[in-house]
């Protein structure tokens, strides 16, 4: 693409506040989401949509500053994926709620960090690689025809328009659901035997549009991780130990107590693989990127390839150390390990650094491989955790003893959120900066914009967490004081991450489960690879594994949304314009997404103001089974009716 002239806005005023405002929105519903399914979107090719349509009363809004509204939005989405780690400290009963200054600082600098570790790498990876980046390339394309034409005007209004009608009807739908007259989740149980299991499905739309965006290949495998989980590991284990109780009963406790912890097993193998993977082309990766920083010191480097300078880069790194310090020191004092605080904190900054700069490189390239949506950040924060877990258990659990072993499961889990932080923002750094070498964006522009970003989610997440927090509670942790509802949040991968810190310094783990999951795991990986060969679909491995670890009502809507986004793709492939029809069916699964988020949070703030667990409700228990019919029936009318309207506004 050609450059762009000198007199194009890019880094604005209006762009930073308004990317900002989307941030607070999409940070807000990424939170809410992660914590109850364990899954986030990507925020990129909304949030260019929004803009356009905002910006396009002002005549000197370009593409370029588009972009810079879509960066600081994405950044802030991403941010959010620090929800798979933090809870853990309220699981483990270190916090009680979410101090506002140590969360807003474990997200900033973490954040920052991740920021100044991927800059050196995006000459090698973004510029001079054949990495796909299959986000950046498609909100390139969407900025692309929304500025670039009368027709991609046109496209940009009919896209606003399917985001604003699936986020209302999600909305509608979930408030629907809250007044009690749809029905939440369907499923049954029963023994065969000794035997116990079920199967089931959650009537959710933002479930479902997420399906549609991880596509086919995840959604399956999802599902085989569903059907290893539920019709084999669960009755054979309530078989062998002939579990007690009513069918339900004891086919959800064998699940959530040992089945789970074989998708953990399996998850760790699997990222380790895909770590391993990807160890040779991330090496040639930063070689490239050193020698091409000595290349552009010898010669006048175009506006396209300014990224900010390698000076200013290790200046903030440098002066990242002093805060962070301060975050890690005031966590560690008043307690068993006071007087270990020095060499603790050593270990800590050593270990964020290090790691730090190894996850972000992997997690920048992973999403350039697979797209940040898809990127396994939460096995990299499996690694993370099991990491600083062996270090302290070798270095100071010996001296500190076993009375400060809380402690140091609690510090663990500090140390690893912000290792997390800084992981998450580099998988969307390059993805980022991808969507700006397609439009012709100045990279230290939108560096600066992501650091904009981080530092807007970081303000909002510790807000959202407290209110969410204090409606639901977390599955595992203590219940908060004035908790109204007794339907406490899953929080997934903070559940299994606090878990695994217990366990590596010798709590009740059992290393058993965890080691038939990773047998599992390793299978998955040999067989993932015979299809590679033959030529198959592939079934990634990590996406299996997840499938063991969430539950039914999690797993099955996803995969009914790949199939539906499989069916959606095939219809319109034979359309006059299957383009922009794809482009609005991706609109469309996130408005889903994003209407069912929003939704969530408003009904935890009225959850806190009202003091009832269920606000809305205006039937009760006598409506059964009305609630599953008239479920059952809107979920598909509405579905199939988005669907038809995405297909027909790329006409």
């Amino acid at each position: 693409m050609q450059d762009q002239t000198a007199t194009e806005t890019e880094l604005t005023l209006r762009g930073l506040i308004l990317g900002v405002a989307i941030t607070f929105i999409f940070a807000a519903a990424n939170v809410y989401l992660g914590l109850k399914v364990g899954l986030t979107f990507a925020t990129s090719i909304p949030a260019a949509v929004i803009s356009m349509a905002l910006l396009r009363p002002f005549k000197d809004a370009g593409i370029r500053e588009n972009n810079i509204v879509q960066t600081v939005a994405s950044a802030a989405g991403t941010q959010a994926a620090i929800i798979f780690v933090l809870p853990g400290l309220i699981m483990v009963g270190w916090w009680a709620a979410f101090p506002f200054w140590e969360s807003f600082f474990i997200c900033a600098t973490g954040g920052i960090l991740g920021i100044m570790f991927s800059i050196p790498l995006r000459r090698a990876m973004v510029v001079g690689s054949a990495l796909p980046f299959p986000e950046g390339v498609a909100a390139a394309e969407v900025l692309k025809v929304g500025i670039g034409s009368r027709e991609g005007a046109a496209e940009s209004r009919a896209g606003l328009g399917v985001i604003a009608l699936s986020s209302v009807a999600a909305l509608g739908f979930s408030a629907l659901t809250a007044a009690k007259l749809f029905v939440e989740e369907i499923g049954a149980y029963f023994r065969i035997g000794k035997s116990a299991t079920g199967a089931g499905t959650g009537l959710s739309l933002a479930l479902v549009g997420a399906g549609h965006l991880v596509g086919m290949s995840v959604g399956l495998a999802m599902f085989i991780g569903f059907a290893m989980a539920w019709g084999i590991a669960t009755p054979v284990l309530t078989a062998m130990q002939a579990t007690p109780g009513e069918a339900a009963q004891a086919a959800r406790s064998v699940w959530a107590t040992q089945v789970r912890f074989l998708g953990a097993g399996a998850i760790g193998v699997a990222a380790l693989w895909k770590l391993g993977e990807l160890a040779q082309p991330l090496w040639q990766g930063i070689s490239t990127a050193l020698a091409a920083r000595r290349v552009k010191a010898a010669q006048a480097v175009a506006r396209v390839e300014q990224d900010i300078p390698m000076g200013i880069v290790g200046v903030v790194m440098a002066a990242l150390v002093p805060p962070m310090a301060v975050l890690l020191t005031v966590f560690l004092r008043g307690g068993p390990l006071d007087g270990l605080i020095v060499p603790l904190v050593i270990i800590g900054l050593v270990y964020i650094f290090v790691v730090g700069a190894f996850v972000s490189a992997i997690c920048g390239y992973m999403a350039g491989l697979i797209g940040s949506s898809n990127s396994p950040v939460s096995g990299v924060g499996i690694l993370a955790v099991l990491g600083a877990g062996l270090l302290l258990a070798l270095f100071a659990l010996p001296i500190a003893g076993d009375a400060a072993r809380p402690h140091l499961v609690a510090y663990a889990l500090f140390v690893t959120a912000i290792v997390f932080s800084a992981a998450t923002i580099a998988n969307d750094n390059l993805q980022d900066l991808k969507t700006g070498q397609l439009v012709g964006a100045t990279p230290w522009r939108q560096q600066v914009a992501l650091v904009v970003g981080t530092l807007a989610g970081a303000v909002i997440i510790p807000l959202v967490l407290n209110l969410l927090n204090e409606a639901y509670g977390f599955a595992g942790a203590p219940r908060p004081e004035g908790a109204v509802t007794t339907t406490p949040l899953p929080a997934p991968q903070a559940t299994l991450i606090s878990a695994l810190a217990r366990g590596v310094l010798g709590d009740t783990l059992d290393w058993g489960l965890i080691g038939v999951g990773a047998a599992v795991g390793a299978a998955l990986i040999l067989f993932d690879g015979f299809l590679g060969r033959k030529g198959y679909m592939r079934l990634p491995p990590l996406a299996v594994g997840i499938g063991i670890y969430l539950p039914p009502g999690v797993t099955i809507p996803v995969m009914f949304g790949a199939i539906l986004g499989k069916l959606y793709q095939h219809r319109i492939a034979k359309g006059p314009n299957p383009d922009a029809a794809r482009r609005m069916g991706v609109l469309m699964a996130s408005g889903l997404i994003v209407g069912e988020s929003l939704f969530g949070v408003l009904l935890a703030g009225l959850i806190v103001g009202t003091g009832n667990g269920a606000p809305l409700a205006l039937v009760g228990e006598d409506f059964k089974p009305f609630d599953v019919v008239l479920g059952v029936i809107m979920f598909a009318v509405v579905l199939a009716a988005l669907y038809r309207r995405a297909a027909r506004a790329a006409g």
